[in-house]
């Protein structure tokens, strides 16, 4: 008993399994975990030092040089590049592609404790290195709180308060603020009154930096009980700051501090980073989901709470998404659903006009059983629905009825040729099972070079082989075990005396000449095959060369850049002109403006500019992806026109992994004037190059220094110190940090 008679008549097992399928492939589709993109692993950690006051070449020779030696003992590491600014160091540990994230936290181990050895070597005044492993992570939905008439201490007490209560979701991994505005107070002392009153600094450094150190105070006993002693005079408002004594050497008297100085409070003068929303001040919040999750789910439950929360956030805060994850995915499915809807009609319609109605219908079961079977097992290999697996399901829908169409037709042929069901069911399979394999598994093969890849592509790409490969296998297995139990039931064909009868149709006859034509001018036909493989070959030179496509996501950045050193506040003036101009812009829905880094990574795809005054970037929601070149066109004109010296950059979303240029030449060697040197001569080649855009270098432009020129004979004469002198500099221009100011659990 082969496996087409063992399919009917054990009908019972086999509608069992059917019925199996049918319920978990529909329970296994809703529970699946949908992406926007495949859960790609970054094998990257960053390694950050500071060394305040430090030049570029003592933080590169003192910090960068020995962390980089110890980094580079970690057996997994790819590489690791390196950046040195004045008083900062910062490592880029990438690790070899072959590393699974199962890898990772191990590796992120060895890296700390790698790190942690090389303390012992920094110099003093540098602060402990920080390795930041979540450099990956990606926020799926982010949303801008913005505040009319608010200020940026209220925007946040909400911002915490939304945080908090969509921690409570399940599936919500992390939520991260960004763009909060560090607070500050300020006391602008008055020097004549200190002279008059012979205060100095010092004393007064020393009251406020101690004032508000915690410590421990010991404890008592007290008859049964033992307590906790615990002394007042924490300041806790900034009158407390304002009534705090220093004595005064002159008069032997307490003086109080708003004598000698102006206290208020507010936020750092230079800021770090700076948000907008459509022009208003914002905070960002990023919301990643856990592993396996469904970000449709959670994106539901996240607008649910969102609803919920607005009886109890003022009127004028309000949460505007910048990019939601949840939406793209929502269409992405839809768009796979309608594909397969559209793909059963048209198999079904095409298979009634040559096959029939129920062999057309018999096909089209077998199609939907196969996705509906990939369906459980992606489930039971937690094989999620993003971008890639959809697009590999959409592609095999048109090879997942190849193998149900053949042995249907045989087995419909055999029939009409008076042979019984059974009989044609055990013959047909027979001789078309093996051949069916080795097609499906030629057919699998062809995917194979793209899963198994060991690089980052491949990575990304993995569930395109694995669901081809589901599918197929499936295909092939319900062809040869479902086809002949359905052939049996459901098709009723008229018998027919003759084989020939069968092909007697007017396709068939005129499919009979062209054959014919072909074998009769056999030398025509080859040359006329040539000539169009050559037509074929010509043609593809003319078609896009790239593995990913681009993204219908209607979003794109413009990043912008000003000469390296210019202060935050200026980068910040030209952000909000250009702001202005792009929100004008028919067909533009949203701007978010984001000044002195990049964006928290939303997506897989996209990474994020690290801090850098000289920088800003705008994130562009458009009503739709193909109106996308016409304005970036039109904002990049705009710029180079009204700021010549600014470097912009129009970047579109990206499918796969990647980034940066698609050139880049590196040059090493030990001299930074003979380095910048050869890098202009490579960028005015490329300049030169009309197919060349955005040419730039990653070590910017020079950044100027105003070096006070010190005097040691003198100093030490004076009895006046670097340090002192570095104090001095630091308060008059800058400002000094002396002390910590505590507020609830800020």
């Amino acid at each position: 008993m082969n496996i087409a008679e063992y399919s009917i008549k054990k009908s019972v097992i086999t509608w069992m399994t059917i019925v199996i399928v049918i319920i978990g492939g529909t329970s296994a589709y809703f529970k699946l975990a949908r992406y926007e993109d495949p859960e790609f692993t970054i094998k990257e950690a960053l390694v950050r030092t500071y060394y305040p006051g430090a030049t570029p070449i003592e933080v590169d020779q003192e910090i960068t040089d020995k962390l980089e030696k110890a980094v580079q003992q970690l057996s997994q590491l790819d590489y690791v590049e390196s950046t040195s600014k004045p008083g900062y160091s910062e490592l880029n540990v990438l690790i070899q592609k072959k590393y699974t994230r199962t890898d990772l936290p191990q590796i992120w181990d060895e890296l700390r404790r790698k790190v942690n050895d090389a303390q012992i070597q920094l110099p003093p005044g540098s602060k402990h290195s920080r390795v930041i492993d979540d450099y990956g992570d990606v926020y799926g939905m982010l949303l801008a709180i913005t505040g009319d008439g608010f200020s940026y201490q209220e925007i946040e007490k909400y911002a915490d308060f939304i945080k908090k209560e969509l921690n409570l979701i399940p599936g919500v991994a992390k939520i991260e603020i960004d763009g909060i505005q560090e607070q500050a107070i300020f006391i602008d002392i008055s020097r004549a009154k200190m002279a008059s009153l012979g205060i100095s600094p010092d004393q007064i450094y020393k009251t406020l930096a101690s004032q508000n150190v915690v410590t421990e105070s010991g404890s008592i006993r007290a008859g049964d009980e033992y307590i906790r002693i615990s002394p007042t005079g924490i300041i806790n408002s900034v009158e407390a700051i304002s009534n705090l004594l220093v004595k005064s050497t002159a008069t032997e008297k307490l003086i109080h501090l708003n004598d000698i100085a102006t206290i208020t409070r507010g936020y750092a003068e230079v800021p770090t980073s700076l948000i907008f929303y459509n022009g208003k001040p914002a905070l960002m919040i990023g919301i990643s989901i856990s592993s396996g999750g469904n970000i449709i789910t959670i994106g539901n439950a996240v607008n649910k709470k969102l609803k919920e929360l607005q009886n109890q956030i003022p009127i004028g805060i309000n949460a505007n998404y910048v990019y939601e994850q949840p939406k793209v995915v929502q269409t992405s499915i839809k768009g796979f659903i309608d594909s397969v809807i559209e793909a059963l009609i048209i198999v079904i319609g095409v298979l009634l006009v040559f096959m029939g109605f129920r062999s057309g219908l018999i096909i089209g079961a077998i199609l939907l059983l196969a996705i509906l079977g990939t369906f459980l097992l992606m489930y039971q290999l937690n094989i999620a629905l993003e971008r890639i697996s959809l697009g590999a399901l959409i592609i095999a829908l048109g090879m997942l009825v190849d193998n149900a169409i053949v042995i249907a037709e045989g087995i419909l042929v055999k029939m009409e040729q008076n042979i019984d069901a059974i009989k044609a069911s055990q013959d047909m399979v027979k001789q078309t099972m093996w051949p069916l394999l080795a097609a499906t598994v030629i057919g699998i093969i062809a995917f194979a070079p793209i899963g198994l890849s060991q690089d980052s592509t491949g990575e990304y790409t993995r569930s395109l082989f694995y669901v081809i490969l589901i599918s197929l296998m499936l295909s092939w297995l319900f062809a040869i075990y479902y086809v002949p139990l359905f052939c049996f039931l459901f098709l009723k064909t008229k018998k027919k005396e003759e084989t020939k009868e069968l092909y007697s149709n007017i396709l068939y006859r005129q499919y009979k000449k062209l054959l014919k034509l072909g074998l009769t001018f056999r030398v025509a036909t080859m040359i006329l095959m040539v000539v169009l493989l050559g037509f074929a070959i010509f043609g593809f030179t003319f078609v896009k060369q790239s593995f990913f496509p681009d993204s219908t996501t209607p979003m794109f950045f413009v990043n912008y850049w000003r000469s390296q050193g210019t202060d935050i506040r200026a980068t910040e003036k030209d952000m909000e002109n250009i702001e202005k101009y792009i929100a004008k812009i028919d067909g533009v829905q949203s701007v978010t403006t984001i000044v002195g880094k990049g964006a928290l990574r939303f997506m897989l795809t996209y990474t994020p500019e690290k801090a850098n005054t000289a920088y800003g970037q705008f994130l562009i929601s458009v009503k739709s992806y193909e109106i996308i070149d016409k304005i970036s066109a039109q904002i990049k004109n705009y710029i180079l026109v009204n700021y010549p010296d600014s470097e912009p950059k129009i970047e579109k979303i990206r499918l796969g992994p990647g980034g940066g240029a698609k050139i880049e030449v590196r040059f090493s060697g030990p001299d930074p004037n003979v380095l910048r040197e050869i890098s202009s001569k490579a960028e005015a080649i490329m300049q030169n190059n009309n197919n060349a855009t955005d040419v730039r270098n990653d070590w910017r432009q020079k950044v100027k220094v105003i070096q006070p020129e010190y005097s040691e004979t003198q100093a030490r004469v004076t009895g006046i110190t670097r340090a002192n002198l570095a104090d001095t500099l630091q308060m008059t221009f800058s400002g000094k940090e002396i002390g910590l100011y505590r507020e609830a659990d800020k």
